[in-house]
């Protein structure tokens, strides 16, 4: 249910950081890594389940918005998720000037 504004002690603008301030320019990484490393959590820390989906609630619309900078590679099974790693043009230097 929405709340009044003035219910708040803290509002901040919403920023999301580019891609090569997040991602090591020569790894690959799943989306639910990507959800971690995008939100400050390590890559390998468990997270229960409710957890995990709001990450990835975070994560794919994030990814949509950047996906000129990514490339994709296919999952070694069915089952498996993808990986997702910067594009080889994508480096921090790009992304600080745009």
């Amino acid at each position: 249910m929405p709340r009044p504004k003035s219910d708040f002690d803290d509002l901040r603008p919403l920023a999301f950081r580019e891609p090569a301030e997040v991602l090591d320019a020569d790894e690959m990484y799943t989306i639910y890594e990507v959800g971690r490393l995008l939100q400050g959590v390590d890559p390998e820390e468990e997270l229960d389940i409710e957890t995990e989906n709001v990450l990835l609630d975070w994560a794919i619309p994030w990814m949509m918005s950047h996906s000129d900078e990514f490339v994709f590679a296919e999952p070694e099974a069915d089952e498996d998720p993808g990986y997702y790693g910067l594009a080889p043009d994508v480096d921090a230097a790009d992304s600080a000037e745009q």
